[in-house]
């Protein structure tokens, strides 16, 4: 007899953690586990922003899955860009653009999301995103190349207009994005004799009445405090009319010119969800409180793809598209699997939250650690500590601490790779959300594909 299959899609905190546990409850003869995913690593997202700044490398945040899997688990790289539920198939698109299909008889759904965009004039032709590592890479090589093409402008409305910084979005990555790169031009121009520092300007724009509103009025105030005394010009209750090459529209009617616009405004389900022709709240797969999909046997979702009440809460709320979420849900969505796998009653999630950091740089940070309001260095230490424990492997935690005290003590050196020389990237160049089949086309292609005999 051959071993049930257990595919995850997705290696996230979500997808990620669901395989940690996997490995080490199931016997090796119990299920072959296998895991979908691009990259063979898990990327560390609330510390983009301090990959984007030059705070930490790349490498610190990526945190390689074949290093930390004890090779039973199988890496398929590719992304799922269909499943047909009836026939238990998921197809796959792998790195070499071929077209393959994945059986399975449990499947765990954590494709995680994507940056979510609106019907705004110009927005993915024009906007930087602050999704993936090479979003945060581009990001950082285009805000030097800024200064240097500021440097060497003669035109005094071209130089303005390139040390002008937009980014939208006041929730934890749009502030946690302009707070470090706000650093970042801070300390570099020191380096550009010939600029004025007056004239570099960051601009915070958010359409709600107040920054990080999950943080409580205090210390979101404390926050927009720290931003506004660093320079950084904060507008709420405003968003994006247009963008432009050149220039960025207000919806309040103010023209900014820039070069710069970065678009963190909240974060959609991965398109894949929308095409499974299943119930979704929002765009998220609407689950039972075990993470399971109803109607469907051996069929569980969480992360930001699933809509999984949150039964601490008690008001029918869904939980928030968080880290730490994801990775609690996946440890109880793999106790799950095995609990269906060998017919035993599953339980439903419950979590305790745990707090809030945000990191501001330097010495400046907010933190909510159980309740406990903190600002200042007592939330740095408190938020620097978060992110070094959530880092899964010993190698990680010694490179981003590594890069943290070589930072603040040496500073950056503000080298730019040549991104920019080649054809400009945006927003809609890194996510490949025209990659997906339809539910019909799915169907179609695993009728055409699967063997008669299966």
């Amino acid at each position: 007899m051959t071993r049930p299959r257990i595919l995850v899609v997705g290696a996230g905190f979500a997808g990620v953690e669901c395989v940690r546990r996997l490995e080490r409850r199931l016997a090796p003869h119990e299920a072959d586990v296998t895991l979908v995913t691009p990259f063979a690593y898990q990327l560390y997202l609330p510390l983009l922003p301090q990959v984007a700044s030059g705070v930490l490398t790349p490498q610190s945040i990526a945190v390689s899955l074949r290093r930390s899997r004890k090779y039973r688990t199988r890496i398929l790289p590719g992304g799922a860009v269909g499943v047909d539920l009836q026939a238990k198939v998921c197809v796959i698109r792998t790195i070499t653009d071929q077209i393959v299909n994945e059986p399975y008889d449990y499947i765990v759904l954590a494709p995680g999301s994507i940056t979510r965009t609106f019907d705004i004039p110009g927005l993915t032709d024009h906007a930087f995103g602050m999704k993936t590592l090479a979003e945060a890479a581009y990001v950082r090589d285009h805000v030097i190349t800024q200064l240097d093409l500021a440097d060497a402008s003669t035109d005094p409305a071209e130089r303005a207009s390139r040390l002008q910084f937009v980014v939208v979005g006041g929730g934890y990555a749009g502030t946690e994005t302009v707070a470090c790169l706000q650093r970042l031009t801070h300390a570099a121009v020191k380096r550009y004799p010939r600029l004025d520092p007056g004239l570099i300007k960051w601009h915070l724009i958010d359409i709600a009445p107040r920054l990080m509103p999950e943080l409580g009025e205090k210390l979101g105030r404390a926050a927009q405090e720290d931003l506004r005394r660093r320079g950084v010009d904060i507008a709420l209750g405003v968003s994006i009319a247009k963008a432009g090459p050149e220039e960025v529209t207000f919806t309040d009617g103010r023209v900014v010119p820039t070069r710069t616009l970065i678009w963190t405004a909240g974060v959609a389900a991965s398109p894949l969800i929308g095409n499974l022709g299943a119930e979704t709240i929002r765009g998220r797969l609407v689950v039972t409180p075990e993470m399971a999909l109803p109607g469907h046997d051996g069929v569980f979702a969480l992360g930001d793809s699933a809509a999984v009440p949150d039964l601490a809460t008690g008001d029918g709320a869904i939980c928030p598209p968080t880290a730490q979420h994801a990775q609690r849900q996946g440890k109880r969505v793999a106790e799950n699997v095995i609990a269906t796998l060998r017919d035993e009653p599953t339980r439903p999630y419950v979590h305790k939250d745990l707090g809030l950091v945000v990191d501001l740089g330097g010495a400046d940070a907010v933190a909510k650690p159980l309740g406990i309001d903190l600002h200042g260095l007592p939330a740095q230490v408190v938020a620097r500590g978060y992110h070094l424990a959530a880092l899964r492997t010993y190698v990680a935690r010694t490179r981003t601490a590594t890069n943290w005290v070589l930072n603040a003590v040496a500073g950056d050196d503000f080298v730019r790779t040549g991104f920019q020389a080649r054809r400009a990237a945006r927003l809609k160049d890194f996510e490949y959300t025209d990659a997906y089949m339809t539910t019909d086309q799915v169907r179609e292609h695993v009728e055409k594909t699967m063997s008669p005999a299966r």
